[in-house]
């Protein structure tokens, strides 16, 4: 584009991505696409699954039921807030733009810390206006590797948890609150990954994702693109060292079920013991105030329960994998021009051979006796834009954490599907302009920098096309 020229936008018909609109005047001149923010709208998203069962609906209300429950340290059921976690809620950190979400606008972090009488000191990289963060520290003080959560908040003062008398984690030297960047080295941070359409991901047969790997690799090689799944062995693609099938869930794709991460969770993030878990944390005497696991299988149910009592058997993490498993993945705005020109326009540039538009499930979840798998979950499109392989994302995006074989900088393609509702980018929530979000994929030993220089020699109207086009998904 050679002419100077001002750009001005508005929003049309509630739909800032897809109704983008300028106007322009010369003078000045407009050399990047704007991304337009998160899609305004209906969240077309946090609802179960079409052609659920009766029972399978009843699983799935009961998981959501879970999923937004507020936790203590000791009281009710399956409560058991840890002496060390992140939050106290499934919902608070999976919120937006709908329960199932990712990191929710307004941060509820900072209420959490000194709830019930807590005297949390709020991190420096947690500001009312940024992203949820867990915080990973790269080495122990000897030198070590690490790559362990350390907790936000500790239960010390609290109303619910007297005699637990524990001092919160030091963060400090403090950098950009909003970026997370420039601060303790030490520190890496991840924020929550959406788990809409989870269940649809499970049921993904390992075979498809190889085959998707495989293909076009004759295109792939010369662009710099090998990912592969996270190999626990030997140079196969995100393995799961325990039986040796494709793990797919998380930053690094070190889950391999949901139930696994809803267990990891519930533990790492909130500090419960459950039956996938079961030690505490920290056991730091006058600290362990429940049994251990806190959360298990409900062995009787109350005779009086209005509940299903179907329902009322499974532990908390079987019911959080339940809701995950049955909800359904995000409505996508209808098509316009700008979307249309998009979507093809990053397939020509080339970011399909990472972002893979779609899957097809295998024959899934076959309740009880039966042998008739879930419709719902069963022979369905996975429009997730994601290969779930782990690729190298270069020194820009390096977190210097190795989880099973996805080595410091390697990280599993992330599913667009949703990302038009969307705050926060990049594992770290360092940005919310999905244009820079795009522009950090290309650092020194990426495999999308071939791709990403592609990009950038497209016109603007092609790159703001592409930017239009995600922001609809």
């Amino acid at each position: 584009m050679t002419k100077r020229q001002s750009v001005t936008c508005k929003i049309v018909a509630g739909f800032v991505a897809a109704a983008l609109t300028c106007a322009s005047t010369p003078g000045q001149a407009m050399t990047e696409p704007v991304d337009p923010g998160v899609r305004s709208g209906t969240p077309g998203a946090g609802t179960a699954l079409k052609g659920l069962s009766a029972d399978e609906t009843a699983f799935f209300q009961d998981g959501l039921t879970r999923f937004v429950e507020i936790e203590s340290v000791t009281g009710g059921q399956n409560n058991g807030l840890g002496a060390r976690f992140n939050s106290n809620s499934c919902q608070s950190c999976h919120a937006q733009p709908s329960v199932g979400g990712s990191s929710p606008a307004a941060n509820p972090s900072i209420a959490i810390a000194t709830l019930n009488g807590a005297k949390n000191v709020v991190p420096w990289f947690i500001a009312q206006n940024g992203p949820i963060r867990e915080a990973r520290f790269k080495k122990n003080p000897d030198g070590t590797n690490d790559g362990g959560v350390h907790n936000l908040f500790v239960i010390t003062g609290r109303s619910d948890a007297a005699g637990c008398n524990i001092v919160q984690q030091n963060f400090l030297p403090a950098g950009n609150p909003l970026t997370g960047q420039n601060g303790n080295p030490n520190i890496i941070f991840r924020i929550p990954t959406p788990v809409f359409g989870g269940g649809l991901i499970e049921a993904i047969p390992d075979s498809a994702i190889l085959a998707n790997m495989n293909a076009s690799s004759n295109i792939k090689k010369p662009l710099g693109i090998s990912g592969h799944p996270n190999a626990h062995l030997s140079g196969n693609a995100n393995h799961s060292a325990n039986d040796g099938t494709i793990t797919r869930f998380g930053w690094k794709a070190q889950n391999k079920s949901l139930l696994m991460f809803a267990g990891e969770a519930y533990n790492v993030e909130m500090g419960i013991t459950n039956q996938l878990f079961p030690q505490e944390r920290d056991e730091t005497p006058g600290c362990i105030l429940n049994p251990t696991p806190e959360d298990t299988l409900n062995f009787t149910t109350p005779a009086t329960s209005t509940a299903n009592q179907n329902t009322a058997v499974v532990s908390d993490i079987e019911a959080f994998a339940d809701f995950m498993r049955m909800l359904a993945p995000p409505t996508p705005a209808p098509d316009t021009p700008s979307i249309v020109n998009g979507r093809a326009a990053f397939a020509k540039t080339g970011c399909v051979f990472c972002h893979t538009q779609s899957f097809t499930t295998g024959k899934a979840i076959a309740s009880g006796s039966s042998t008739r798998p879930s419709p719902a979950l069963s022979n369905q499109p996975v429009n997730l834009w994601s290969d779930l392989l782990v690729h190298h994302m270069g020194e820009g995006l390096a977190d210097g954490i190795t989880q099973g074989g996805a080595g410091p900088d390697e990280f599993r393609t992330a599913p667009l599907w949703g990302v038009g509702q969307r705050v926060f980018f990049l594992h770290d929530g360092r940005t919310t302009d999905l244009v820079k979000a795009i522009e950090a994929h290309h650092s020194r030993g990426s495999e999308a920098n071939t791709i990403i220089e592609r990009f950038n020699r497209l016109s603007i109207t092609q790159r703001q096309d592409i930017i239009n086009f995600l922001r609809s998904l």
